[in-house]
């Protein structure tokens, strides 16, 4: 089963998350601040990431960063998950290292379909 690490402080986006992934066949991992998130993926080497970008303590952007300046870089597939989305957000969302973005509400339908189009991209 492949590990996924979902960084997320809203826990109800998180159980929505987390359930999708579940049924998918995913094992999520999980971490409500950047800081934790920036240890997991250095430790699980998930096979892609989920990123809030408005978080606590760390944010989004600047936990990509910190991955993408690790030994790591590259290797793992970051997708940013937010509600941001005034202009120049996007260009620094994906300055920042992720590879996409995904635009919240999140729709437990077709989140799946779209992490994988966006994953199998980078396969």
């Amino acid at each position: 089963m492949k590990k996924v690490l979902v960084v997320e402080d809203n826990r109800d986006n998180l159980k929505l998350l987390t359930y999708a992934l579940t049924r998918a066949g995913y094992q999520v991992l999980s971490a409500e601040s950047g800081e934790v998130g920036y240890v997991m993926a250095l430790r699980y080497l998930p096979a892609f990431i989920l990123m809030d970008i408005n978080l606590p303590g760390i944010d989004g952007i600047e936990t990509t960063k910190r991955i993408r300046a690790s030994e790591i870089d590259g290797r793992i597939p970051i997708i940013a998950i937010t509600s941001f989305a005034m202009v120049g957000d996007r260009e620094r969302i994906l300055e920042a290292g992720c590879d996409v973005y995904i635009e919240k509400p999140i729709d437990p339908i077709t989140i799946i379909d779209q992490i994988l189009r966006i994953i199998g991209t980078r396969s």
